[in-house]
């Protein structure tokens, strides 16, 4: 008896068109959804291992969003982020590229124990609720609320640790790739002020 091992995997890039066409979940919204509708159809051929192979691909993929550098631009930009402490729109657009990728549901581990979240990768021990007692949560929301397409509680929350922490330097990856830096190009060609 064989037995087939599927991988249910969100498109790749070359998938997905440039940074500046409308943005793209990582569903597969737009691209034919030809990552699960394969898995579908693999999974429909299998017993057992095809529904768990089911699930795997409906839960991989269903919430997460990507977004464009654009998209992302006109968002930040309408959400009062240009200059808010005196970063600039470009600041914030790399920053979130660093961290995130632009995914809204990207979420890291630390050998502490605490996981960052979302786009633009907020601690659970100081900045939101996981659940756990010794959590801060100094921007008084749950860390699941960061991981959404909607991104009013990241922001808002985004902007408490830059007030809180007298700039970005909370960001470890904006320190590396985009501080001191000609930030212009990030949001070049998106139609933002």
């Amino acid at each position: 008896m064989q037995v087939a091992h599927l991988s249910c995997q969100p498109p790749t890039k070359s998938s997905v068109s440039s940074a500046d066409s409308p943005e793209k979940s990582a569903s597969g919204a737009g691209t034919g959804n030809l990552p699960c509708q394969f898995c579908l159809q693999q999974a429909l051929r299998m017993k057992a291992a095809g529904i768990l192979t089911l699930i795997g691909c409906l839960v991989t993929g269903a919430e997460s969003k990507i977004y464009t550098r654009c998209k992302l631009a006109k968002i930040f930009s309408r959400a009062g982020l240009d200059n808010y402490w005196g970063f600039s729109l470009g600041n914030w657009i790399c920053m979130a590229y660093y961290e995130s990728g632009y995914n809204t549901t990207a979420q890291r581990v630390l050998d502490d124990g605490s996981i960052d979240y979302g786009i633009f990768q907020i601690n659970s021990f100081t900045w939101c609720r996981h659940g756990k007692l010794r959590e801060n949560n100094h921007c008084h929301v749950a860390c699941s609320a960061l991981i959404t397409d909607d991104l009013t509680d990241a922001i808002i929350c985004a902007k408490k640790i830059v007030k809180e922490t007298q700039g970005m330097n909370y960001w470890q990856r904006w320190k590396k790739h985009c501080e001191g830096r000609d930030l212009s190009d990030w949001k070049k060609g998106c139609e933002v002020s």
